[in-house]
């Protein structure tokens, strides 16, 4: 199963087109390695992915035949992101929470801030 369709598969982006987006854009990495969307995956195979200011990782138990219910996620891979990411993770979704709700397009202090953020 290509990389891209298994990321849209097991649920960790929304479409196949926004996985193989992240992939050729280099935020994927499997056993170490940025890889290109028509990679295969094996069950084994530890994936990472950047997502915004932390890392998601995983390692690949089995391969599902199509796209898998929220539910059913846990039967296809095991979380391995260390605790030092999850904590980035809850920072940033509590930054992301206290932000004030804006109507409209960012203005270049928010522009800057956002990408501060994502890098």
């Amino acid at each position: 199963m290509r990389i891209d369709k298994f990321l849209w598969a097991v649920r960790i982006y929304k479409t196949r087109s926004l996985a193989a987006g992240k992939v050729r854009d280099g935020r994927v990495e499997m056993d170490g390695v940025k890889v290109k969307a028509g990679r295969e995956v094996k069950v084994g195979d530890c994936i990472s992915v950047h997502r915004g200011a932390w890392r998601f990782s995983c390692e690949v138990t089995s391969l599902p035949s199509s796209r898998v219910g929220p539910k059913l996620v846990d039967d296809y891979i095991i979380n391995t992101t260390p605790s030092e990411e999850r904590e980035k993770e809850a920072i940033a979704r509590e930054f992301m929470r206290q932000q004030p709700k804006r109507v409209g397009r960012p203005s270049k202090r928010d522009r800057r801030k956002l990408d501060e953020l994502n890098d």
